[in-house]
């Protein structure tokens, strides 16, 4: 057996580390802002993440994922360079990206960087309420305790968004409620708010603990003010959350709501999106397993709806070889 001399080893060994080391210099290293560890945003974004790292020695991509305030959260740290990616509603996307209606949109100028990756699940509107407060529309949250979701967030500017468009402000409640979307359940069953605000894809944690930790029934969100509000904006949509999918609420309730979508921004290159783009779609059935809220997706909805910004390059890149586009 040949027996190498110390020089030799040494050079074997050095180029070894130098090849390991140039193999980590080439790695793209990514995060994803998300949400709340107790909504869909967080899962979705490790979903993403887990698919994008099993198959990192491919692409050299690897992800990780941080919980956030959410959606406004997510796109303007994207926009100050400390996210790669986010999720964000799809109202959220089109007012950055044009610079309407949130205050920080409007100040800050629209984002023409911004970019859409895909969408993911729809987010309708969810409002739960306790059963003894006697709230069954929205309109009955005149002068109600109301969380109205996290400050800062997406759930936050759509309630601005719909409760202006009722005809209300803040100050027409007992208590606008500003607690985190993982205390809403155990405020609601202790008798500390009438009822909770949020957008989530179903069926959610929460909403499944509020409807079996107490009786709490879901709030119908419907009327005039509502059909022009979704009239007047593409990326609403009708929709009802399914009677019997919680207990004590055997009926649909009409609602409407958005999609949760993925964003990005010019400043990540098409390469890294290309590659968490075929991540997601080349293990497609497995993406959809990872969450109940995506057992429903086709790749067809996902490139085409809710999608309110310019895709991105990297996506576009994807799509076309697919013939999507």
């Amino acid at each position: 057996m040949k027996v190498l001399s110390k020089v030799a080893l040494a050079s074997v060994v050095a180029a070894s580390l130098g090849g390991a080391s140039a193999l980590a210099s080439e790695q793209q290293f990514v995060t994803i802002g998300t949400g709340g560890v107790t909504g869909v945003y967080y899962p979705t974004g490790g979903a993403i993440c887990r698919l994008v790292n099993k198959s990192r020695k491919e692409h050299g991509v690897r992800c990780s994922v941080e919980s956030t305030g959410g959606s406004v959260y997510n796109i303007n740290t994207i926009r100050g360079g400390e996210l790669d990616m986010g999720v964000a509603q799809s109202d959220w996307q089109y007012h950055a990206y044009n610079g309407t209606v949130k205050k920080s949109f409007i100040d800050a100028g629209p984002y023409k960087e911004l970019r859409a990756v895909f969408s993911v699940h729809p987010e309708p509107i969810s409002i739960v309420a306790r059963k003894d407060a006697n709230i069954k529309h929205i309109s009955d949250l005149v002068n109600k305790r109301v969380n109205i979701g996290n400050a800062g967030s997406g759930t936050e500017a759509t309630w601005n968004v719909v409760w202006e468009a009722m005809g209300h402000t803040n100050k027409d409640l007992k208590l606008a409620a500003q607690m985190k979307s993982s205390e809403t359940p155990g405020a609601l069953c202790d008798n500390k708010i009438d009822a909770f605000f949020w957008l989530v894809g179903n069926p959610a944690a929460l909403n499944k603990e509020a409807t079996t930790t107490c009786e709490a029934n879901f709030v119908a969100v419907d009327g005039p003010a509502i059909d022009a509000l979704v009239e007047k904006y593409p990326f609403y949509g009708t929709t009802v959350i399914p009677g019997g999918m919680y207990r004590g609420n055997p009926d649909d309730i009409p609602t409407f709501g958005v999609l949760a979508t993925f964003v990005s921004s010019t400043a990540t290159s098409d390469d890294t999106i290309y590659a968490v783009v075929k991540s997601v779609f080349e293990n497609f059935e497995s993406f959809k397993k990872l969450h109940p809220a995506f057992a429903h997706l086709t790749e067809k909805d996902m490139v085409t709806k809710g999608i309110s910004a310019p895709l991105h390059g990297g996506a576009m890149r994807y799509y076309k070889e697919r013939g999507w586009m």
